[in-house]
């Protein structure tokens, strides 16, 4: 099992398409957490952000090597100290996205790393919202760019608080100190942007292509339903293959095909979703491993994949329904 990430504020909620969309939480559990749960106490103020004083990164300077940073020299700044160390040009990191980030994280006084994505060879992929992460990430890439590393050192009160991190090593007295690529960033806006593949087949629905992070059309076919799974591109990708394994960050459109009516959707949500491939209807799992990241895929599920004649109370599924979804990958977790 994937080791979670140590900076995940709380354990995070799972959307399985067994809710229908009902929870928008926007995360799922890839792991057992080590990591602090919310106390339920108010936020911390807004820090004041300053320019350092931040440790030397002494090796690995260039985007997406692992850093070595040195160990802080003095006391450490009471304020969130940020500093853009390499200057991307894409797209800049807002509230609330999903960011895909290449991290290592050490103690001020020690410079003993405590967690690091370079090892595990797997980028983070977590939203930058409150509660789903520590404070200081939150205002330290916000406004940042992709293509850019971002070093930081964050204050206890920004950071795991009085209590710390009894796992990681961290006391509450700790000043943390993060290097951070950041690779890419996703919000509600956000589309598959692969290549269009040809739609051929006439007795199949046919997905729009467009790309501006609006709900794509899907036209149902007066036509029988197919009786077996089908997944197609409408958009292939070139990213890595999701595995049976996998977590997943997708935009996704469903409609029942008998009626052409929609029952779920994250456009209408305005909310990214993200859930394991272990933990939803077999049509999904099946229909999306083997599938690229970057792509569009139309996903037919007949009733013994879906719900069968057990669906979501609420969700307006009639028993025995075929449904058909539009899904954009747009990153593996």
């Amino acid at each position: 099992m994937r080791r979670r990430s140590l900076l995940i504020a709380v354990p995070a909620g799972l959307v399985t398409l067994a809710a229908c969309g009902d929870d928008d939480s926007g995360s799922s559990s890839t792991g057992d957490s080590a990591s602090p749960e919310a106390s339920g106490t108010s936020a911390p103020p807004s820090p004041k952000i300053v320019d350092g004083p931040l440790p030397a990164i002494t090796a690995g300077t260039k985007f997406d090597e692992k850093p070595t940073v040195a160990k802080g020299s003095g006391d450490p700044s009471k304020d969130l100290a940020v500093k853009t160390v390499i200057a991307g040009g894409g797209k800049a990191v807002a509230e609330n996205d999903f960011v895909i980030a290449n991290y290592l994280g050490q103690i001020w006084s020690s410079a003993k790393v405590f967690d690091n994505s370079y090892d595990r060879k797997t980028p983070l992929v977590i939203q930058l919202a409150q509660g789903s992460i520590i404070e200081g990430w939150r205002y330290a890439l916000a406004g940042r760019k992709t293509g850019s590393r971002v070093q930081f050192s964050v204050p206890p009160t920004w950071g795991y608080g009085q209590q710390g991190n009894e796992e990681a090593g961290i006391k509450g007295t700790d000043t943390l100190v993060f290097v951070v690529d950041v690779q890419d960033t996703f919000n509600a806006n956000s589309s598959a942007k692969g290549e269009k593949v040809p739609q051929d087949d006439a007795a199949l629905p046919e997905v729009g292509t467009n790309t501006d992070g609006k709900a794509p059309s899907i036209e149902v076919p007066k036509a029988d339903a197919p009786k077996k799974l089908v997944a197609e591109y409408v958009l292939e990708g070139d990213g890595p293959e999701v595995g049976a394994q996998d977590s997943v960050l997708v935009q996704y459109k469903g409609v029942v095909w008998d009626s052409g009516k929609e029952f779920d959707s994250t456009y209408a949500r305005k909310q990214l979703t993200s859930f394991s491939l272990q933990q939803v209807v077999k049509g999904w799992s099946q229909g999306l491993t083997g599938k690229k990241v970057g792509s569009r895929v139309l996903i037919v599920i007949p009733p013994d994949l879906g719900y069968g004649d057990n669906p979501p109370q609420g969700s307006g599924i009639e028993k025995d329904s075929t449904l058909v979804f539009s899904v954009d990958i747009l990153a593996k977790m």
